[in-house]
């Protein structure tokens, strides 16, 4: 299954870069397997097109690959035969050549090419600004390692700094594109696949070949062969040196361990130690620090904990990490009995509550409420915990809100929980108007149904 779906903004980007006057200098970067190459290849349809994919050989070996590209690409026999020791050559003698539109080069895992010459990064400055910006091309230098390609063309103190027209981080495809890969899925089916597979197309592509979410599970993940067995320590490794310490920090928060002094205790170190580690993997987006939305100072507020944002990692650090030597050993039937008794509880469930938060805003954009809110997250304090919490301050308006995947309806013993809990939640006590909002993935009563036909501050929602 190859398929393309989403991207409509990043493509809308590359589109309006493409048609504007001059050159264009575009940055695309996202995590391994996110669809930065299927992107590409999509917008590249129809186009006079260079695609040069680098690797993690010496510079010379680079340069010849894309010697021939070239020599490919303008039809050049001389180049197919000359020994080239110079970039600038390659990209004067496509500039010199006539096409009929613009052309586009694209240059993927550029950040190779300054692993291989830590100076490529400035010597491609040099090659933009004398044969390349004040040219009708495009250019798109594209990656995979985050951290590599952050300080090679983004950071303050890259050579390229400044140079790009436009820059787009690919992130994972949203829940609500999943019946566009499954469409004969029915929602409980594609949201057990996405609190797996997290929007990274590869892993769908994967898991579409099986008849359910068990299946795929053990066909791609607990056979060691299996594509996705290690992936966690692949990406990691690509990105960052001391894999077995940022391994412990994720595994010690799949297992629960949300605080700082939680994570802190567990791995037996001072919490001052973990703070670079953690602000490692929250920029390469496989952790989040959340906080209570009502928080003012989130920066600031005592009360963040820390969140594995990958649904991949979140499963695979929950389930496959602890039990490798059963997998290893040849007892991936243990491991996936653990599973099968609780994915959903300890896993998909709160997977449903990131589904339902983005529905909110869907909702919010199609004007459910008559108002709209400008902050939405979850609330908790020592007692209390609730799901969603929405703001919206001009109006003064709080909408409570819970998400139950069970396999039975939800009644109104929930909602009356949740009205219990309003009390928690200080924000704007005295002048608020609090609306209540409950999702379920397998219904609802018809006792909460009939109470919520007769009430205008209560939605129920079937997701």
């Amino acid at each position: 299954m190859k398929q393309f779906v989403d991207r409509e903004q990043e493509m809308e980007t590359l589109q309006s870069e493409y048609e504007r006057d001059g050159s264009a200098l575009v940055v695309l970067y996202g995590r391994r397997r996110v669809g930065k190459t299927t992107l590409i290849s999509e917008f590249i349809k129809g186009k006079k097109a260079l695609f040069f994919l680098a690797s993690e050989e010496a510079e010379a070996q680079n340069r010849n690959a894309f010697r021939e590209k070239v020599a490919e690409f303008i039809d050049s026999d001389l180049l197919r035969s000359a020994d080239i020791k110079s970039w600038d050559v390659l990209f004067k003698a496509i500039m010199e050549t006539s096409f009929d539109s613009k052309p586009v080069i694209v240059l993927d895992e550029f950040q190779y090419l300054g692993k291989a010459n830590p100076a490529f990064p400035s010597i491609f400055q040099r090659i933009w600004e004398e044969i390349l910006k004040d040219r009708s091309v495009m250019v798109i230098l594209c990656g995979s390692l985050i951290s590599m390609m952050e300080s090679q063309t983004l950071a303050y103190g890259s050579p390229l700094y400044g140079r790009r027209t436009a820059q787009i981080r690919l992130k994972q495809i949203p829940f609500g594109y999943y019946h566009a890969f499954f469409p004969s899925k029915s929602r409980r089916e594609l949201i057990e696949m996405y609190a797996v597979t997290g929007g990274v197309p590869k892993y769908i592509e994967l898991f579409s070949e099986s008849k359910d979410i068990y299946s795929a599970i053990q066909k791609c993940v607990l056979n060691r062969s299996g594509y996705l067995y290690d992936e966690p320590r692949f990406l990691l490794q690509q990105e960052v040196s001391e894999v077995g310490s940022y391994f412990s920090i994720i595994r010690a928060i799949a297992a629960g361990n949300t605080k700082l002094s939680a994570i802190a205790s567990i791995l037996e170190t001072k919490a001052t130690s973990l703070t670079k580690y953690l602000k490692t993997l929250i920029d390469l987006d496989i952790l989040e620090r959340e906080v209570p939305v009502t928080e003012d100072h989130p920066e600031k507020s005592k009360k963040g904990l820390y969140k594995i944002r990958d649904n991949y990692l979140r499963f695979w650090f929950a389930f496959v990490y602890p039990n490798m030597s059963f997998i290893e050993s040849g007892h991936s039937r243990i491991v996936m009995n653990k599973i099968r008794n609780s994915l959903v509880k300890n896993h998909i469930a709160f997977v449903y509550e990131d589904v339902c938060r983005e529905r909110m805003w869907d909702l919010n954009a199609e004007d459910f409420w008559p108002f709209h809110f400008t902050k939405l997250g979850r609330f908790w304090d020592s007692r209390d915990e609730i799901d969603i919490v929405a703001l919206d301050p001009e109006g003064k308006n709080l909408i409570l809100g819970e998400c139950k995947y069970w396999s039975e309806p939800v009644g109104v013993s929930v909602l009356r929980n949740l009205e219990a809990k309003a009390s928690a939640v200080a924000w704007e006590r005295d002048r608020r108007k609090v609306w209540y909002v409950l999702f379920s993935a397998s219904g609802f009563t018809q006792e909460l149904i009939d109470e919520a036909a007769s009430r205008t501050d209560l939605e129920l929602c079937v997701e």
